[in-house]
């Protein structure tokens, strides 16, 4: 009963920040943008990862984030580890899919991909700070692209915030951290207080580089390739 109250809470937290990030941007605003190159590029990694899990034994050893274990590069590389099964890993792989292009089309390219690798080195680094070593509190454990992915989602919940025009989409986008918390106080789960700093982190980097940086909750300009036209080739 509790392995599954966790899975239900967790699920309900990226749906949560899913939502808040299409009040972002507006849903009907999707068919007209353009392809998140940058996202796709993270999704590709993502795959060839698990690529390299099945057809090869050793990669898990290889690549994971076990401190047991030496390596520079396990905290980058763990994230394209997946441990959670055939489910778990097609969810991460779908969520970092859907959250990676949201949070492209809102921050830019190279703005998500910087929020995406400060989701996977941040939280340990964080976590020191509050001596919270002594606990794992890093929902990967060892491995998986979850918390990189929670951590990216709650940036477009602190741009939600910051955008909302009304009651509901503010009340939608503090939700996210306030579930966060009392995931983290009542399960101990980290996807929750990794959402604590990735909706921190968003709001920081928005408060402090708002005139620098040019998001887009809406889109610019018509590109020539869009979501609508790209959906309407594949189903002919």
């Amino acid at each position: 009963m509790g392995n599954l109250l966790f899975n239900v809470t967790t699920a309900a937290l990226i749906v949560l920040m899913f939502k808040a990030g299409m009040a972002l941007l507006g849903p009907e605003s999707i068919p007209q943008r353009r392809i998140p190159w940058a996202a796709v590029a993270v999704l590709a990694v993502a795959v060839a990862g698990v690529v390299t899990q099945l057809g090869w034994a050793g990669a898990m050893d290889a690549f994971d984030a076990d401190p047991s274990r030496s390596g520079w590069w396990r905290p980058a590389t763990s994230v394209f580890m997946q441990n959670g099964g055939f489910l778990g890993g097609a969810w991460n792989i779908a969520t970092l899919a859907v959250i990676a292009a949201l949070a492209e089309w809102f921050w830019g390219g190279p703005l998500m991909l910087c929020l995406f690798v400060a989701g996977i080195l941040l939280p340990q680094h964080i976590d020191s700070l509050f001596m919270e070593t002594s606990r794992s509190t890093d929902p990967r454990n060892f491995a998986g692209s979850s918390g990189a992915t929670y951590f990216l989602a709650a940036t477009l919940a602190a741009g939600l915030l910051l955008h909302a025009k009304n009651h509901k989409d503010r009340l939608l986008a503090i939700a996210a951290p306030v579930l966060g918390l009392a995931m983290w106080f009542a399960q101990e789960n980290g996807h929750g207080l990794v959402v604590v700093y990735g909706f921190a982190l968003g709001a920081l980097v928005w408060g402090v580089g708002h005139r620098l940086i040019r998001t887009h909750p809406d889109p610019q300009q018509t590109p020539h390739v869009t979501m609508g036209s790209l959906t309407a080739t594949i189903r002919r």
